[in-house]
């Protein structure tokens, strides 16, 4: 065990957890009881139950926000299940809080069948503003994601879209850091799981339901694309596809290239690494183009470790870790979507939302280098531009 694993698991321990409820009205006397309780209490009750919206005004409704996961696919562990990923969740919320300013509740629910999860996200979903879906396992998330889209609050599953747009950004500031057109770059996805899809259609400019995919106007795309599950490439006509996968294969690898990752990674300009550990050697980057960028961001273990990557030639590198240069992580932009979520009192986050948050990013780095194509996550105010950015998009 590692210095940082037996540190985490000894705080853990200590604080039993990561988040703690207090109360912001002070309650020290029978007068206050009146006020935050019975009988004062049945005036607010009153109000919202003529007018539902006044939740928002009258109780933490308007400020918080619900992580839910059923710890089918949590992190890079796998199925560990609810209990396991409550430490996750934990944390999310306190990142929420932290750099968003937004309140968050961890849950996870002991079932993993799509539609208990969907209704009991249907069922809780007049106690939040919104609703972050976590480490839930593809295609599962696709289906439980788009059958939410009509509660009245916005449901963003963080491992696709966050993903994709922290991926995006980076990738538009690597493209200027080799000097090579983002229009120009043949990309290889590892992975082909929530995150990798959702990469897979923010970089070619697409938006899909389902096994229906549309391109987004003036949505810069990236030259070619090629996606890579346990099977090899994914391509159109490739039989044990599911629908989703699909809807992918028909808009990319149009020269429908065949291989595991070995082969198709030859001559690419990116490769971006969704997967598992150790899946990408330095003899594969060696064989990229020329100045390849390599993206590895499965955790806590990388497809190829930054350092080995860059020995093999790579001339930008980036990692999911916090202990690398270009950590590409979620935590750039879920706050500040959220923020926004609480600030608009957004229904739904579209496709031009995410679009915009991606482009914040990217122009928060006004001289992209080989060691910084991305903000640092305490960059001062980063969920303040991102949400600003997410609102004019309203």
């Amino acid at each position: 065990m590692t210095d940082v694993y037996r540190e985490s698991l000894a705080l853990h321990k200590k604080y039993q957890g990561k988040i703690k409820i207090e109360s912001v009205i002070p309650i020290n006397n029978r007068k206050d009881l009146a006020v935050v309780y019975t009988p004062g209490v049945a005036e607010p009750c009153r109000k919202i139950a003529a007018n539902p919206a006044l939740s928002y005004d009258l109780t933490w409704r308007g400020r918080t926000v619900a992580v839910i996961s059923d710890g089918s696919a949590v992190l890079g562990l796998g199925n560990i299940g609810p209990e396991a990923a409550i430490p996750v969740m934990e944390g999310k919320a306190i990142l929420l809080k932290k750099f968003g300013g937004v309140d968050a509740v961890p849950i996870v629910v002991n079932t993993q069948n799509s539609a208990e999860i969907v209704s009991f996200v249907r069922q809780i979903a007049p106690s939040f503003a919104g609703i972050n879906l976590e480490d839930i396992s593809a295609p599962r998330c696709f289906q439980i994601e788009e059958e939410l889209q009509n509660i009245g609050i916005p449901v963003f599953h963080d491992d696709q879209h966050g993903t994709a747009i922290v991926v995006k950004a980076a990738l538009v500031n690597a493209a200027k850091v080799v000097g090579k057109p983002y229009e120009s770059l043949n990309v290889v996805i590892i992975g082909a799981g929530a995150a990798g899809l959702a990469v897979a259609k923010m970089l070619l400019g697409i938006s899909c339901l389902a096994n229906v995919c549309q391109k987004i106007p003036r949505h810069p795309a990236v030259g070619s694309l090629i996606m890579v599950d346990r099977k090899g490439a994914i391509y159109a006509g490739r039989t044990d596809q599911n629908v989703y996968k699909q809807a992918i294969a028909g808009v990319s690898n149009l020269k429908k290239r065949q291989g595991a990752i070995g082969k198709t990674i030859k001559g690419a300009d990116v490769v971006i690494g969704l997967s598992a550990p150790n899946l990408i050697t330095g003899a594969m980057v060696r064989s990229m183009a020329k100045n390849p960028i390599v993206f590895s961001l499965a955790n806590p273990t990388p497809e190829i470790m930054p350092d080995v990557a860059k020995k093999a030639g790579a001339a930008v590198v980036a990692s999911g870790r916090s202990d690398f240069a270009n950590q590409i992580n979620n935590v750039l932009v879920f706050p500040g979507i959220f923020q926004a979520v609480i600030k608009g009192r957004l229904t739904t986050i579209t496709q031009e939302m995410k679009l915009a948050a991606s482009e914040a990013l990217s122009n928060l780095v006004k001289k992209p280098s080989p060691a910084a194509i991305i903000p640092d996550p305490f960059t001062p105010h980063l969920a303040d531009y991102v949400a600003r950015a997410v609102l004019a998009d309203k």
